[in-house]
């Protein structure tokens, strides 16, 4: 997978060195690496992965609905739109700042495992395998993200659903053309599903929905999928309970009883999204919110508190002195990720004591200024009697959303329930296999995942809403955001175009153990001497990596001016009025 990304990549840098490096513009004005200028809004703003997402959106808030109205209707068009990345078929998360009750909701709308999947006999099924498959029936879990549309709308929004999925109805039986990243993604990612074809098993289901004329969908080209329309109007028209109770709940049993997923109607039928209290620390005077576990939010949390102890600023913005901290705090923080975030319901999470001030003291004394480590132990808890698209909208009533969603990898399983336009996601390959482990699998349990919102109050007023989808890069993708924002004043804009760092190989919550300092990635904006730097320090380099993907609105209290921005490695917009 990762090999036939980077090739694919490699080539599309090529092609940029033929046509030209020369070729980038200069601004009158701000940072030398933006894109553009912040997007200003009074009375509504929007911004997610495609331009016609946001479009949705915002003309849903001009239709009278609420951000959270908005964000719903936005994430059904990117399931038309971008299906590698997101659909119906995965889960979802929320961060919700209602202006009525000055408080922030979370959302945990993750679905579990299959209850009659027992431990034993998925081990029996796959083996001497030391983890679940990528692909497949195996790999599959309750898509979630459904009753997460409902229950946000039935809280926090004004206009029907069936309102809201009728521009994606109407789009997904017209067509939509593909545009240039998303086209790009998608051929990679049906290339990786076409090669694990015998694990995937079913696969006429997903070539008749997501393929035209058999081929891959060229950049411009139209895309339709009448069967995802017919299903949106089911449930715009029967409810929540036509997707994990009724007609569609009938045809994804059948779907799963033919091709060997143990999902059952049962399972759809019991399952219930989860208000839960977003967690936060306070970095430098800001008060940074992520969700709790199942999910990997708390890392970002965790990374801030042991950063805390340093001057980055004076470090210089992507300098080696800087970069090093950063990645050895990451280290730190995923080690604690791999052994301790899981489903909170299945195992005690010691919350309190990971996300403590003292807690971070101890972990900051484990890095050496002048060496990258090559392996870190999980902390020790003191008990006390403890592929994705992101979007985010504001309203003119001051209601903002930080909404996340995914199909895991890019088109999930690679499974089709017959004639429903989706794939189901495939979650389920997060859990561990490890008896005793917070995250090992359980039958009616949720498994580990990587996608996280974000949300920033300063003074208890809103401050961001922002987001970075791209699996294990979310984390860094905030923690970075955050720093560029906080520690160097960047705009909203700018904080998102400015280079990146992406390091893989720490530890996982599957069970993998880094043993060799991992590897680090970084953007072309990161100049060669820090590479060189970094490599005297132990870092090993490698040449492409995913770098994330951005969105987000900042607010400015004085006169609640929504400043919006979406970066430029997505085909995304953002978008006020």
């Amino acid at each position: 997978m990762r090999l036939i990304f980077c090739l694919s990549l490699l080539l599309v840098l090529a092609h940029a060195q033929a046509v030209g490096q020369s070729g980038k513009g200069d601004r009158l004005t701000g940072a030398h690496f933006a894109t553009r200028s912040p997007v200003l809004g009074k009375h509504g703003m929007v911004a997610t992965s495609h331009p016609l997402a946001t479009q949705t959106g915002l003309a849903i808030l001009k239709q009278g609905g609420t951000a959270i109205d908005a964000a719903i209707a936005a994430n059904a068009m990117l399931g038309l739109v971008e299906p590698n990345n997101c659909g119906i078929g995965g889960d979802l998360f929320a961060i919700v700042w209602s202006a009525k009750d000055r408080k922030l909701y979370g959302l945990n709308a993750s679905g579990r495992s299959a209850r009659g999947l027992t431990y034993a006999k998925l081990k029996s099924l796959l083996g001497d395998q030391k983890q679940l498959p990528l692909y497949g029936p195996l790999s599959v879990s309750v898509p979630g993200a459904v009753d997460g549309w409902f229950e946000l709308n039935k809280r926090f929004g004004k206009l029907p659903m069936k309102t809201l999925l009728a521009p994606s109805i109407r789009y997904a039986r017209e067509g939509v053309p593909v545009p240039q990243v998303i086209a790009f993604s998608w051929k990679t990612a049906v290339s990786r599903l076409e090669a694990s074809q015998k694990t995937v098993g079913e696969f006429a289901n997903f070539r008749k929905t997501f393929l035209v004329n058999g081929q891959v969908p060229a950049e411009g080209q139209l895309f339709r999928n009448p069967d995802l329309a017919a299903t949106y109007t089911a449930i715009g028209t029967g409810g929540r309970d036509v997707f994990y109770k009724g007609s569609l709940a009938n045809a994804m049993e059948r779907y799963a009883r033919r091709t060997g997923i143990y999902l059952r109607k049962e399972d759809l039928a019991a399952h219930r999204s989860t208000w839960i209290e977003p967690v936060s620390v306070n970095y430098r005077g800001y008060d940074v919110y992520e969700l709790p576990p199942n999910g990997q939010g708390i890392s970002v949390l965790q990374m801030l508190n042991i950063l805390e102890g340093y001057d980055l600023k004076a470090l210089g913005h992507n300098s080696a002195d800087y970069l090093h901290l950063l990645v050895e705090a990451k280290k730190l923080a995923f080690e604690d990720r791999a052994r301790h975030y899981a489903d909170p319901d299945f195992s005690k999470i010691p919350l309190p004591w990971l996300l403590s001030k003292e807690y971070a003291a101890q972990r900051r004394k484990l890095i050496d200024p002048n060496r990258a480590a090559e392996r870190i132990d999980a902390g020790v808890p003191v008990l006390q009697s403890g592929d994705t698209v992101y979007l985010t909208a504001a309203d003119d009533e001051g209601n903002i959303v930080s909404l996340i969603q995914s199909n895991m990898l890019e088109f999930g399983s690679g499974m089709v329930p017959d004639g429903l336009g989706f794939t189901f996601q495939n979650r389920g390959t997060s859990f561990s296999l490890e008896e005793g482990h917070a995250n090992v699998y359980a039958p009616g349990k949720r498994p580990f995942t990587t996608i996280i919102p974000g949300f920033v109050l300063k003074n208890n007023q809103p401050f961001l809403s922002f987001g970075v989808m791209g699996g294990a890069m979310q984390p860094q993708g905030h923690l970075q955001i955050l720093c560029n924002l906080i520690d160097f004043g960047m705009n909203v804009q700018e904080a998102g175009d400015a280079a990146r760092f992406s390091h893989g190989g720490s530890s996982e919550p599957t069970g993998t153990q880094m043993l060799d300092g991992g590897k680090l990635a970084l953007e072309s904006g990161i100049s060669e001497a820090v590479r060189q730097e970094l490599q005297r320090r132990g870092h090993r380099l490698t040449d492409t990596d995913f770098f994330g993907g951005y969105q987000a609105i900042q607010i400015m209290p004085a006169n609640r001016v929504y400043q919006g921005a979406s970066e430029m490695r997505k085909d995304g917009q953002a978008a006020g009025y």
